[in-house]
């Protein structure tokens, strides 16, 4: 019944090699290296909010953000994904959106609260922690709508991180929050749960794909006006940009619910005219 255990079988089936032995494309590596930029990022994050250096703290996030934005791209353009690679974008992702902007708001104004202030923040982590799972496992799913790839399943951890530091982006402003630590505690709290809520949100993956031979150079002119605003004005571009983001989560939800009807409504209407003419066409049958 059971088989004895030899360490030196190995009864299972030998893997094809994708790759000669000792011998990868630098092609390869390229998405990984993007990954990996993007984590010491994170990592300095961190340590630039312990050192209490707020300005280059959310600067390395926005800059981890930025690559984890397009390291993606850079391996579907490249045709160089890997499940390795997504295992080290997954989990760098979890150090540089969940770990590191709890880090730089408990340094900048939870630890005012003590333990209250640090709850909030393990919340958040854990939070992107579970929001970065389920989205790991959707990734399996192949049921799915091609419609729903247009949506996100609650917040994305990148754009929580960004949204999540949008008090010290109101402070850098001229917006003092001394006094108003337990709002930024609801407010983080409120960051974690959108991330783990069930709120369809746009997904940008499509963007950019496909675009019109008359909005070329409109999109060139608007990308590096972002990037000059960004550079020369970041606090007034992260803030701005974090508010509209969060205005347009009731729009993006109203727009999913909208579609799914009418997609319901038209797969009633397809399942009522196969019934209507497979009766149309059946012999009556009469009872013997």
């Amino acid at each position: 019944m059971f088989p004895p255990f030899d360490p030196e079988k190995d009864d299972r089936k030998p893997r094809a090699r994708v790759f000669a032995r000792g011998q990868v494309p630098t092609r390869v590596l390229i998405p990984n290296i993007f990954t990996l930029l993007g984590l010491c990022a994170g990592l300095t994050a961190i340590r630039m909010a312990i050192e209490h250096r707020w300005d280059l703290a959310v600067a390395a996030l926005v800059f981890a953000a930025f690559l984890d934005g397009i390291d993606g791209r850079v391996a579907r353009l490249l045709k160089a994904q890997s499940r390795f690679g997504a295992e080290l974008d997954s989990l760098a992702d979890f150090v540089n959106f969940g770990v590191a902007p709890a880090i730089i708001m408990f340094n900048w104004a939870l630890d005012d609260l003590k333990s209250m202030g640090w709850i909030a923040v393990l919340i958040y982590a854990v939070c992107a922690a579970l929001r970065l799972a389920r989205f790991n496992v959707a990734l399996d799913r192949t049921d799915l709508p091609a419609w729903k790839s247009s949506y996100f399943v609650g917040v994305p951890a990148p754009a929580g991180a960004i949204v999540l530091l949008l008090p010290i982006y109101a402070q850098d402003l001229g917006l003092h929050l001394p006094t108003l630590t337990p709002l930024v505690l609801l407010y983080t709290l409120a960051v974690a749960l959108l991330m783990v809520s069930r709120v369809p949100t746009f997904s940008g993956k499509l963007i950019g794909q496909k675009i019109a031979r008359e909005y070329v150079l409109p999109v060139f002119v608007l990308v590096a006006l972002f990037i000059a605003c960004l550079l020369t004005y970041p606090s007034l571009t992260l803030a701005v940009g974090s508010v509209i983001y969060l205005a347009l989560i009731p729009v993006s939800a109203y727009r999913y619910f909208q579609v799914e009807r009418k997609m319901e409504l038209i797969a009633k209407g397809q399942n009522g005219k196969g019934a209507s003419e497979t009766t149309a066409i059946e012999p009556p049958s009469f009872p013997r």
